[in-house]
């Protein structure tokens, strides 16, 4: 990527306010409480013709031993290494704080462009007071206001002035999607920190770490495609009417919606579970790509040869009808199979949007049904005599007949079956149409 522009500051002051309102929608989850922000968070702007990426970072607080905060600081300095200008977000109603300086010290260190946005200068007043922030001594000061706007025109300006490069509209479009989702605390950001070989996304033992979807651009087995961590999705009465996990979850529910394929993450210490089911039956609604990985296999005590295969077994009868998922069984701890779980998500891509020639359905499906024809009805013989698939995203398949209306599930899954038997659809939905020839 090109033409980046990072926003810090100290945690409260309105970053991620400021990041929505110019990727112009709510991605990052915003709330009175500090810190609620942890991961660096992608999105993408224009102004005056000039494209570029921004990434929302959470509140640097120097010198503290949270582990949290300690984590922040680590994603903040990694967003500053890679982009062109930064934005350093100041609250002028706390006015010059040691906060400020302390960061203003590490910005000095960076040599890049350096622009101080203080935020919340609602009034003509305010924006006077804003003169207070020249002792940084870095960077041009803009009064401006976050959550009106005022103001952000011209530090945009100045922004984009920087850019030779008009940049992308969005860097991400086409390239396929892959949400790895699960309850909290099953080892989802762990697993996308051991494929990218980076601390991508803060991990700690505490449930709920990650907050926000976060996307990576992540290139494997000569594919491209855009990994999303989401934040653990708990029951409705596990949420306590908490707003900032009422949001993660929401905006994990969104990453499902809009991705491809969804490798769906279990705890093998603790079994399928009821959440896991659910996760698995919305990800089928939707007609997306499944991959199930079983985590911390290496944690199960007294396994035996048969114990994948009796874990297996169980998977399979809590998620009937869905059968046709792959179960990996995985250690991210133990780095085992990582890239097998990998490999096995881009498989499901391609199988998804697999087109298969209708002389090739005619000549493997055909002689199936003349073995097994559909059971008459009200005395009425069926005949199936053609069978196409249909220009669709997700595979479906059109079978022509002259009694379609007639034709029961039962008959519609032996059909289901037949294709998955004859063709390479292992982790994809299918949908089957019956029409009058």
């Amino acid at each position: 990527m090109n033409n980046i522009v990072a926003i810090v500051g100290r945690p409260n002051v309105g970053k991620s306010t400021f990041f929505n309102r110019l990727v112009g929608a709510r991605k990052a989850i915003m709330d009175n409480e500090a810190g609620v922000t942890r991961d660096r968070h992608y999105g993408f702007s224009e102004w005056n013709g000039k494209f570029f990426t921004l990434i929302d970072t959470g509140g640097y607080v120097v010198g503290s031993e949270d582990v949290f905060e300690q984590a922040i600081r680590d994603q903040v300095e990694m967003a500053l290494e890679e982009c062109d200008v930064i934005i350093f977000m100041v609250d002028v109603n706390d006015g010059l704080t040691g906060y400020d300086q302390d960061f203003a010290n590490i910005l000095r260190k960076s040599n890049k462009p350096v622009y101080i946005a203080v935020n919340k200068a609602d009034t003509h007043e305010k924006g006077h007071l804003a003169g207070e922030f020249y002792g940084l001594g870095i960077g041009e000061i803009f009064p401006l206001s976050s959550q009106t706007g005022n103001g952000t025109g011209e530090l945009l300006d100045t922004v984009v002035s920087h850019f030779e490069d008009p940049g992308l509209e969005d860097p991400y479009e086409g390239i396929p999607r892959i949400s790895v989702l699960g309850r909290p605390n099953v080892g989802k950001s762990s697993f996308i920190n051991l494929l990218l070989g980076e601390n991508r996304n803060i991990v700690t033992d505490v449930a709920g770490t990650t907050r926000d979807s976060i996307d990576t651009h992540y290139k494997a087995f000569g594919k491209e495609f855009i990994l999303t961590d989401t934040a653990g999705i708990r029951r409705k009465t596990k949420l306590k009417d908490h707003q900032i996990e009422f949001y993660s979850v929401l905006r994990s529910l969104q990453s499902l919606e809009n991705s491809d394929v969804c490798i769906v993450m279990l705890d093998a210490t603790r079994g399928i579970e009821a959440q896991d089911v659910s996760i698995i039956s919305l990800a089928e609604k939707k007609r997306k790509g499944i991959v199930i990985l079983v985590n911390k296999w290496d944690a199960v005590e007294g396994k035996d040869s048969n114990s994948a295969r009796k874990f297996e077994n169980e998977i399979r009868e809590r998620l009937a009808p869905i059968d046709y998922t792959p179960i990996l069984f995985i250690s991210v701890y133990e780095k085992q199979r990582i890239f097998q779980a990998i490999e096995k998500a881009i498989q499901v891509f391609e199988n998804r949007t697999t087109k298969l020639a209708t002389s090739q359905l005619n000549d493997k499906i055909l002689p199936e049904i003349e073995k097994y024809p559909p059971p008459s009805s009200k005395g009425k013989v069926i005949r199936i005599k053609f069978i196409t698939q249909l220009p669709t995203y997700t595979p479906s398949f059109a079978f022509f007949c002259n009694l379609p209306q007639y034709i029961k599930e039962p008959y519609q899954r032996f059909l289901e079956n037949r294709l998955r038997e004859n063709f390479n659809l292992e982790g994809v939905p299918i949908n089957i149409f019956f029409r009058k020839k």
